[in-house]
């Protein structure tokens, strides 16, 4: 039975209102299954070897949903899972992640979630990951998720992961292996405050023959927290990838990008550019003329910006 506290983060994380969402559900609480349905033609069983789950999604599915959050509440818990998702040809399917802690006094938790993806041809996949942190400021909410998908010909993949807050520590990878005319998408939003700190890597080998990808960071820095992110396309044949860092810094926070692409093919078309910068002044005086006080100016703008 789901607390108070397990059903809040659940919204946040999933937006699952009292646990509950459409489609497929996996709901993993402190370590162990709390709570599983499958539906007509998404299969989730308990992986035999190692922590972790197996998703199966028919060829041909359309408009399915699956939700597999992990929350933990457990003092000073640990826990390391292994999700694999196997997406059959032409099937169209929304996946919702995301993992929320709440920590106690002295107590660190850490939960680290390695996501891999074997997407089918012509397959569409719209994944969600959310992260966030809750607790007592004494006990460290650490997140290490790691995913690794393959795209075969035609498939499509939108990717979007989100840090919402109260994360202290942070270790993020992610890779994507492209064949022909697949193409994928990669939207970070990152929000690091106080002390904290986070490091982002991530992958893309545009090995097939027209295939595309686009990859956007959007992050905000905020008193001394530190960033890194280090995006990385490599282009092995016709095809084209577009690497966009930006990033708002504030107090005496620190942010490093390190955006880099390598051509190994005559016909690829490689872009990058990144930027690190302060909220301009004229965007707080226009907010406060329509009678936003300053510190409301400057959330709205933040708000605007992670959307």
């Amino acid at each position: 039975m789901l607390n108070d506290i397990q059903k809040r983060i659940l919204e946040v994380v999933a937006g699952m209102k009292n646990g509950e969402a459409a489609g497929a559900v996996n709901i993993r609480v402190d370590g162990k299954k709390e709570y599983r349905s499958n539906s007509e033609h998404i299969t989730i069983t308990s992986k035999e070897d190692k922590e972790g789950i197996d998703i199966r999604i028919e060829p041909g599915v359309k408009g399915e949903e699956v939700h597999i959050p992990v929350v933990l509440t457990e003092a000073g818990f640990k826990d390391k899972v292994y999700n694999d998702f196997f997406i059959g040809e032409g099937a169209d399917v929304t996946i919702v992640a995301g993992c929320g802690i709440h920590s106690c006094a002295g107590c660190d938790s850490q939960h680290d979630g390695v996501h891999t993806f074997y997407v089918g041809k012509n397959a569409h996949v719209v994944y969600t990951e959310t992260h966030y942190g809750e607790g007592d400021d004494t006990g460290r909410r650490v997140l290490n998720p790691e995913t690794i998908l393959y795209l075969e010909e035609g498939a499509l993949v939108n990717l979007e992961t989100t840090q919402i807050k109260g994360v202290d520590d942070t270790r993020r990878y992610t890779k994507a292996v492209l064949g022909k005319g697949a193409e994928i998408i990669i939207t970070e939003k990152l929000l690091t405050h106080d002390g904290q700190h986070a490091e982002s890597e991530m992958d893309v080998f545009l090995n097939g023959e027209d295939s595309r990808t686009r990859v956007i960071s959007r992050s905000v820095a905020q008193d001394t927290s530190e960033q890194v992110f280090y995006p990385r396309v490599e282009g092995n044949a016709r095809c084209f990838g577009h690497v966009s860092c930006d990033a708002i810094i504030m107090g005496e926070a620190k942010v490093k990008a390190i955006p880099a692409i390598t051509c190994n093919h005559v016909d690829a078309g490689l872009i990058h550019e990144a930027a690190i910068g302060r909220i301009a002044n004229d965007q707080i005086v226009k907010l406060e003329t329509l009678g936003l006080s300053a510190e409301e100016a400057e959330e709205k703008i933040l708000e605007g910006f992670l959307r």
